[in-house]
């Protein structure tokens, strides 16, 4: 048996290092914990409810996210209810090649939460019991079996997964009962001889343990999502082409036709998220040819006011309530979009322009998603752009950050506006 273990898990190594996968295929998984033997038993012995003493080895291979099979050994002892039942001790040893099914995956547990699995099992394979101190004083007892069983996982690490399993294991040609002290039949030959009666037993295990995930890939099978992979070569066609159409910007501002409302924008011209050329200031001069976009003057000087004005930040609140100053991102992502990192380098200028200055930036996420993972996206944007800030010479003494979660605000229904709520915010303390 340890031969062929050997045998399935160097294959497994090799296999890997050849196989290029967007997910890993193969798991060694150690589990321990309580067995019991439910029948035969000889008139008078009985055995725990939980006994304690099952140690569960095996290697698994998934396919797919949704099916795989699973070789595993398992070792332990029957004992007596101390107390109640005359003493004994049966060591057994059985081996099994199994279906493995990741229900987690089929019920889409992803919905709730992506740290919780569920995976069943079942097939065949063999076992040995050994008796110790019977009246018969026999050879061990060599079975076939069939087992099924169910496995909840919790994920720790992607390399790691907390599991716990029940399985019910069938034997068949058992021709001793569990304790060893009667012949696995109804009637008892006398004088004792082996009846040859192919009669079943049956006994289950619970047990706790770890899966431990191998491979290169950043995910195990267990917990892969894929993306859908069964479309058309036209279809795809299809969907690149209107990604292009997307994708396209006739006027050169930054922003995709689909997503711009004014493609018409002059050249040079700064713009909001949505395309439309900005006048942060209102003052009639667009912010591309106004020397001082956040101060309003008239077009004679362009843009900027004939007396000194001292209080430039109240203008820099207004662009920022106005929505002007935000940082946007794409989807599941804390990593800011190209065209949107000008507003955080305009902070950093009003920062150093004004010392006595403090910022709050405010992360917020669509409404796709779990509630608590879209706190923590939002939270992990805010931090980006605050690191981003320091990294441009901002000390960390004047910015806080914090994640909002989702802007229940937009419409949940409308692509557009999801990327809208995808952002973060300034607030000036």
């Amino acid at each position: 048996m340890k031969k062929y273990l050997i045998l399935l898990i160097s294959f497994g190594i090799a296999y890997q290092a050849v196989a290029q996968k967007d997910f890993n295929q193969w798991s060694l998984e150690v589990t321990g914990g309580f067995n019991k033997a439910m029948g035969p038993l000889s008139p008078g012995f009985l055995t725990p409810t939980l006994n304690l003493g099952h140690v569960d080895f095996g290697t698994r291979y998934m396919f797919n996210e949704y099916f795989g099979v699973k070789g595993d050994i398992g070792i332990g002892t029957f004992r007596e209810v101390q107390g109640e039942s005359p003493e004994f001790s049966t060591n057994y040893l059985r081996g099994n090649l199994q279906m493995v099914m990741n229900y987690g995956r089929m019920m889409n547990f992803e919905n709730f939460s992506r740290k919780l699995g569920l995976l069943g099992h079942f097939g065949p394979g063999f076992g040995r019991n050994k008796f110790q101190n019977t009246v018969f004083n026999q050879e061990p007892d060599y079975v076939y079996n069939i087992l099924v069983g169910v496995t909840p996982q919790y994920k720790l690490t992607e390399r790691i997964a907390l599991v716990g399993d029940i399985t019910y294991i069938h034997n068949g040609r058992q021709t001793y009962t569990f304790d060893g002290n009667k012949y696995n039949a109804p009637v008892q030959p006398n004088p004792p001889a082996n009846p040859f009666v192919h009669a079943v037993g049956g006994w289950w295990t619970g047990t706790l343990g770890l899966n431990f995930y191998i491979g290169k890939a950043e995910q195990h099978a267990d917990w892969y999502i894929a993306a859908d992979k069964y479309a058309t070569k036209e279809e795809l066609a299809s969907e690149i082409s209107g990604i292009k159409d997307m994708l396209k910007d006739t006027d050169g501002d930054g922003i995709p036709d689909y997503l711009d409302k004014e493609v018409n924008t002059p050249v040079g011209a700064r713009v909001s998220s949505n395309g439309i050329t900005m006048d942060s200031d209102s003052d009639g001069t667009p912010d591309h040819l106004d020397k001082c976009p956040f101060v309003p003057g008239p077009a004679s000087t362009n843009g900027c006011p004939v007396e000194e004005v001292k209080d430039e930040i109240d203008y820099l609140k207004k662009a920022i309530n106005e929505g002007y100053l935000n940082v946007y991102f794409a989807f599941d992502s804390d990593k800011p979009l190209a065209y949107s990192i000008g507003s955080a380098n305009y902070i950093s200028n009003f920062l150093k322009r004004n010392p006595g200055a403090k910022i709050e930036i405010k992360g917020y996420a669509d409404e796709l998603g779990p509630e608590d993972y879209n706190i923590k996206l939002s939270e992990r944007r805010a931090k980006t752009v605050y690191e981003l800030l320091i990294s441009s010479g901002i000390e960390p003494t004047r910015l806080t950050f914090k994640g909002y979660g989702e802007d229940t605000s937009v419409d949940k229904a409308s692509q557009d506006a999801r990327q809208m709520a995808r952002r973060t915010s300034f607030e000036i303390k």
